[in-house]
């Protein structure tokens, strides 16, 4: 690192460490209350692009709160090399600096957040290869969970669940007033008898309403083209059911709220709050406390997962590094290779008792892959930036991770140095790794297909079918639609995690098969016509699924037309009108209203 000395910083030079360290640490505050601001003030505008119907801007927005972050950290890492000067790899003011942010945080409902924050400036600044505890928030500084200065719940009893629903959906503090409504009474009473049904409790045992009850999140949760409500209906106190409210405008030319679908149960709302899905924009003064409330509905839900959900990606990374480094205290197991067909360009392993996959760019790819490192990367982080559709599994990026040697199968760590050598070496008793990609283990799709019984293979033939149309309805194409490239998670669904060939739809040329017209080109080995970079023959893909018979019969019955290019092109000619499918976070059941999709 080249450091140049600046007049402001040769006036630095004359400050004891506790000065340098509390001006930078003021520094470090004021840019992340800067960036907060900015996060919260793109998180309010969810509300009037969702009744504008301004899918568009939504969109945009989206993408901009994710790059906000990284915007910040690049203005914040000037703004200290510059305060620093030639003293900025000093690590007794690196130390001093930590104490005195600490203290600055400490009433923030959000030092959670402010220290996960604190910690990107020093991995930019010194590239830590592990962790060091002394100026960095390895746990965090606080004991007590921050206050919220306000209620962010919102509770309504005493009267019929119908009635608890419409009060919910019209209340004035969730902003969708009852002029904005669209057969409201109507489709709560649906809303109300899957409710009802789903409590374990008959009517007939529970005669009066005054056990009912709705606890809901008082933060409306904006993602992609809907709006959701989440909370608990109450019939008594071991009679509960976590739930979700769709909402959703169907008009064009009028702003008219339809209550698109229930979700009840934690299954339900985990597979909307999947790890598959972009971010929701939701507006919390205590990102700790929402993550809590959401924890209460869905237990099984990592706190990396609820953090990512709402927004906190970064922080999202801390909650995983920290649970991390506790299994790795109390496990005795060690990483191996993951399960399934070798990546060419990737290398993928595991540790049996923690359920994600560390995947790493090989330093030489396999033919026919003419990928570069940069090209993967490329890819990844547009899977980063872009909506998921349920499809997509999220990958975080990791760098400089320091794991005892001991912990890797000696076949595993030989492969390691061996295929990955310009990014893991050894040192001392550690491996060293400068860069990986962190995803949720899931069951590869072809292994899948060995394994279950007969009805589930069908179901995930035809979900496999389902996730593919739904990518392309978020204008990505796989590139390569091999069933080893998908996987299927713990509620059945299937989706896709090999991001080296994977492109955008409108940049596919997507052609008919063209037909042999003498007996030459009939017979001939090679093709005959001329095939461009882009071109895809979607006529060819079946001859390399390799499905048993009855996935097979089944995605064809479901999904006959992804073997047609005439398919492909219909979807490319509404993504370039400006058209944007929509792709529901929830199954065509769960819906009210009669504009059901094909599941």
């Amino acid at each position: 690192m080249s450091l140049t000395s600046s007049p402001i910083s040769s006036e630095r030079g004359d400050l004891t460490d506790s000065r340098l360290a509390a001006l930078c640490a003021e520094t470090v505050q004021r840019v992340f209350l800067e960036y907060d601001e900015q996060f919260r003030a793109i998180t309010l505008r969810a509300r009037d692009r969702f009744l504008a119907r301004d899918w568009q801007g939504s969109y945009a927005d989206a993408a901009e709160r994710l790059r906000l972050y990284a915007r910040q950290m690049e203005k914040l890492t000037e703004q200290i090399k510059e305060i620093m000067g030639t003293r900025l790899g000093e690590r007794s003011v690196w130390t001093g600096m930590k104490a005195v942010y600490s203290s600055l945080i400490a009433q923030s409902p959000k030092r959670e957040i402010a220290e996960s924050f604190f910690n990107s400036l020093t991995r930019r600044i010194f590239a830590t290869e592990g962790v060091d505890q002394a100026i960095e928030f390895v746990d965090t500084d606080f004991d007590e969970a921050p206050t919220t200065p306000l209620d962010n719940r919102r509770t309504y009893s005493g009267a019929s669940i119908h009635e608890l629903l419409i009060a919910n959906l019209t209340d004035p503090a969730a902003g969708f007033p009852e002029e904005h409504w669209r057969e409201l009474d109507t489709t709560a009473r649906h809303a109300a008898e899957r409710l009802q049904a789903a409590f374990r409790t008959s009517p007939e045992e529970s005669p009066t309403n005054r056990n009912l009850r709705l606890e809901m999140i008082g933060n409306v949760f904006y993602r992609g083209r809907g709006a959701y409500l989440v909370g608990r209906a109450f019939r008594d106190r071991d009679d509960q059911n976590p739930v979700a409210i769709a909402l959703c405008l169907r008009h064009e030319a009028e702003a008219e709220l339809d209550l698109d679908a229930l979700l009840i149960g934690e299954t339900d709302l985990a597979i909307l709050f999947s790890f598959t899905r972009a971010y929701f924009r939701v507006d919390t003064a205590c990102p700790y406390e929402l993550v809590r409330s959401l924890r209460e509905l869905m237990p099984r839900k990592r706190l990396i997962d609820l953090y990512n959900a709402i927004g906190y990606h970064r922080h999202g990374k801390t909650e995983f590094y920290r649970d991390f480094v506790r299994h790795l205290r109390t496990s005795s197991d060690r990483f191996v290779t993951a399960e399934g067909a070798r990546g060419m360009v990737m290398f993928v392993f595991t540790l049996p008792s923690y359920d994600v996959v560390f995947k790493l760019i090989k330093d030489h790819f396999e033919y026919p892959k003419e990928n570069t490192r940069a090209d993967v990367m490329r890819r990844y982080r547009l899977v980063f930036e872009h909506d998921r559709a349920g499809r997509l599994v999220e990958a975080h990026e990791f760098e400089h991770l320091r794991i005892a040697r001991d912990r890797f199968d000696p076949a595993l760590l030989e492969e390691l140095l061996r295929d990955t050598c310009s990014i893991v070496r050894l040192e001392g008793d550690d491996v060293v790794i400068a860069h990986a990609y962190v995803e949720r283990r899931l069951r590869p799709l072809n292994l899948f297909f060995l394994e279950a019984d007969k009805a589930s293979v069908e179901a995930a033939a035809r979900d496999y079918g389902r996730a593919i149309k739904d990518l392309a309805a978020s204008n990505i194409f796989p590139g390569d639609i091999l069933t080893k490239n998908f996987g299927v998670t713990r509620h059945g669904r299937v989706v896709f995690y090999d991001y080296d060939e994977l492109c955008f739809l409108t940049d596919c040329n997507f052609r008919d098969m063209p037909q042999p017209t003498t007996p030459e080109q009939e017979m001939a080995a090679e093709p005959w016509f001329s095939v461009r970079e882009n071109d895809i023959f979607p006529e060819e893909f079946p001859q390399f699924l390799s499905l048993p018979g009855s996935a097979r019969t089944s995605l064809f019955e479901r999904h006959a037309d992804l073997f047609c290019a005439a398919y492909w092109r219909g979807i490319q000619e509404k993504l370039r009108a400006g058209e944007l499918p929509e792709v529901f976070p929830y199954r065509a059941d769960r819906r009210l209203t009669s504009n059901r999709v094909a599941a």
